[in-house]
């Protein structure tokens, strides 16, 4: 991963999710679920294991501000169930769930969900797992791929059941 490249188009590209969820290839990711109004995907760049983002998929920049209760607690559901599935899958020691993100960079609203893997030493965890200068985990061809069917298949069948985009 080239950092410097990754922050220069987060502040000055497009927004990453609406690329996304237009379905702009350059943005393309392995998703995990979709429904009407919410994605999540794969991290392009994990810094651990399985690392999820979750989006609204209307463009929303303040996490509380900008949703009314019952658009928090349906995203928020959302982010709970691709949890559940993380954990499912991946059995992590401890999940992280955070909103990162702000008006000068990837200012879309969005939910990182990264399980952190059992035995990473002490020193390595919270936020030092979580950052991209830290190094990022490449993936062997097809395994971002079978990673994201794994996920859809732990999530409950009533989640399942959101639309995948190929």
């Amino acid at each position: 991963m080239d950092l410097e490249t990754y922050t220069a188009r987060a502040r000055t590209g497009p927004c990453f999710v609406c690329a996304y969820v237009n379905g702009n290839p350059d943005y393309r990711h392995e998703a995990v679920y979709e429904d009407d109004a919410h994605v999540a995907f794969l991290d392009r760049w994990p810094t651990v294991p399985g690392k999820v983002l979750v989006a609204p998929k209307a463009h929303i920049e303040h996490v509380v501000g900008d949703l009314d209760a019952a658009a928090f607690s349906s995203l928020m559901s959302v982010v709970r169930t691709v949890a559940l599935a993380v954990e499912a899958v991946l059995a992590p020691e401890r999940t992280y769930l955070l909103s990162l993100g702000s008006q000068q960079g990837n200012a879309h609203v969005h939910w990182h969900i990264a399980g952190l893997p059992p035995g990473v030493p002490y020193e390595q965890q919270q936020f030092h797992a979580l950052m991209t200068e830290n190094g990022v985990l490449a993936a062997a061809p097809g395994q971002s791929a079978d990673l994201a069917r794994r996920l859809r298949a732990a999530m409950p069948a009533d989640h399942r059941a959101g639309r995948i985009r190929p």
